[in-house]
């Protein structure tokens, strides 16, 4: 199979899974591991976790390559309780959004931006993300089942997007442009939902 297939059947992909609900966050139990594992499989965590990981992919040989996935976990879990102590918002929501409109953009810009500025990004959506974990809890909720089961899945959905990578890297710099506005253009048809 040829990247031009590839790249069709990832955006195919993303189109669907913005076909469902915006919000990860309604509707779902956080009761302990297993919804924690689960919780990140909406699509606005799905697609920023996996861009996270293909833009750190993309610059393998870089500190990113690994770095990108911890500052993302580091920051979540920080956002996560700030939740937890009672910070919320009314912009987690479509700020979830805007962090896959974000992260394509890094993604399609991922030969040009700077390891640095690129990981405060990285950390910056991340601690959306982890608002909107930590908000979640309701009282007497197993805390730590819960968070380890979403870190869990956070760092398998880097993997992945890491994999998808480098498995396109040898197309070149057009395929970073192409799946980077993928992710974007779904990430817009969130925040329109949100």
């Amino acid at each position: 199979m040829n990247n031009h297939h590839i790249l069709r059947g990832t955006a195919a992909v993303l189109a669907l899974l913005t076909a469902g609900a915006a919000s990860a966050h309604t509707g779902h139990g956080v009761s302990g591991v297993a919804d924690g594992l689960a919780h990140p499989l909406g699509a606005d965590h799905l697609l920023a976790m996996l861009a996270v990981g293909a833009w750190s992919a993309a610059g393998a040989g870089t500190p990113r390559y690994w770095l990108g996935p911890l500052s993302f976990l580091v920051a979540m879990g920080a956002g996560a309780w700030l939740g937890l102590a009672g910070l919320r918002s009314p912009l987690v929501e479509p700020g979830l959004a805007l962090s896959v409109v974000l992260l394509g953009g890094m993604l399609a810009l991922s030969s040009r931006l700077p390891t640095g500025p690129g990981l405060a990004l990285v950390a910056l959506a991340a601690s959306m993300h982890g608002l909107a974990h930590g908000a979640e809890l309701p009282a007497g909720a197993s805390v730590a089942g819960y968070a380890t089961g979403f870190l869990l899945t956070t760092a398998a959905l880097h993997v992945g997007g890491a994999g998808l990578a480098l498995a396109l890297r040898p197309s070149g710099a057009r395929v970073w442009q192409i799946l980077g506005a993928s992710f974007g253009m779904a990430g817009l048809m969130l925040l329109l939902r949100a």
